[in-house]
């Protein structure tokens, strides 16, 4: 069995709780038993268990697990110290606010043997999975994706880092991608922000990415991609599956932690998070350049 902490209690870390509390039958989480969770607030205790400190968590030895939910902010920092007291982490997205850090865990995770997982539920989404089947032998000729959203909350780093669940999209289906030009619009004032972003395929077609912040923005994503044989404009109406998505993530890190994956699977997931990570640096740079 693995201890498992819980790190940060909002809408993520009580998911995280719940599920480890009733993990899917015969599945991997059934391996895993949640020992505490950590918190700044005084919170007692949550879904019946017991609140500790990130000292003890670090120390304990029948912890073996971190699942790191807060802000984005204190994810590096988190990551880093449970990876050093020799515990597992798997951590919501982004990894890092920036490549370098999360190139330096991803290499600490191996010295030492653990597994450092980044959750993307996006990928498990019903939408997502039929729209990359019907993505598949089809010839990228160009494309959008435009997402909008509430306003972000303070701790979630620079847009490109927030919503690299929309580049991780983009990566999944097309493949490996450069930046070629990026622009922010922002008014604090109004609490809004839009950052455009022009990406290419490894093939040279071009896809522009559009993540857009404000009040009483509808939490939407619109594509537009155009293929050599037909265009797609609207997401595909999947049904709903009886998994939940962090369920699904839940089963995926619980494979990882007992060695059911086969190491090329591993290799291209880490290979495609630090080349998100990567992109998302990318963008900043240049939508800071050019603001």
């Amino acid at each position: 069995m693995f201890g498992v902490v819980v790190v940060g209690i909002g809408i993520a870390g009580r998911v995280r709780i719940r599920d480890l509390l009733a993990p899917l039958p015969s599945s991997a989480p059934e391996k895993m038993s949640v020992k505490g969770f950590i918190s700044r607030r005084t919170l007692g205790d949550e879904q019946g268990v017991k609140q500790i400190s990130m000292e003890e968590a670090v120390e304990r030895e029948d912890i073996q697990v971190a699942m790191v939910c807060t802000e984005n902010t204190f994810h590096e920092e988190h990551i880093r110290r449970f990876l050093e007291a020799g515990k597992h982490v798997c951590v919501e997205y982004p990894m890092t606010l920036n490549y370098k850090a999360a190139a330096e865990l991803h290499d600490l995770a191996q010295q030492k043997g653990l597994i450092l997982h980044e959750e993307h539920i996006e990928l498990f989404t019903p939408d997502f999975k039929q729209l990359k089947k019907d993505v598949a032998g089809k010839t990228l000729e160009d494309g959008s994706l435009h997402f909008t959203g509430g306003p972000l909350k303070t701790g979630f780093g620079f847009l490109a880092f927030s919503g690299i669940a929309r580049l991780t999209w983009l990566v999944d289906l097309f493949g490996e991608l450069s930046v070629s030009g990026a622009a922010m619009v922002e008014d604090k004032e109004k609490n809004y922000t839009k950052m455009t972003v022009q990406l290419q395929t490894e093939k040279q077609k071009s896809i522009i990415w559009v993540e857009e912040r404000g009040p009483n923005l509808p939490r939407v994503k619109n594509i537009n991609f155009r293929f050599d044989s037909c265009s797609m404009t609207e997401l595909p109406n999947a049904p709903r599956e009886p998994v939940g998505l962090f369920m699904q993530d839940l089963v995926l890190f619980g494979q990882k932690l007992l060695g059911q994956l086969p190491p090329a699977q591993l290799q291209a997931e880490q290979k495609r998070v630090l080349h998100c990570l990567q992109l998302a640096e990318r963008i900043q740079q240049l939508s800071e350049t050019t603001a």
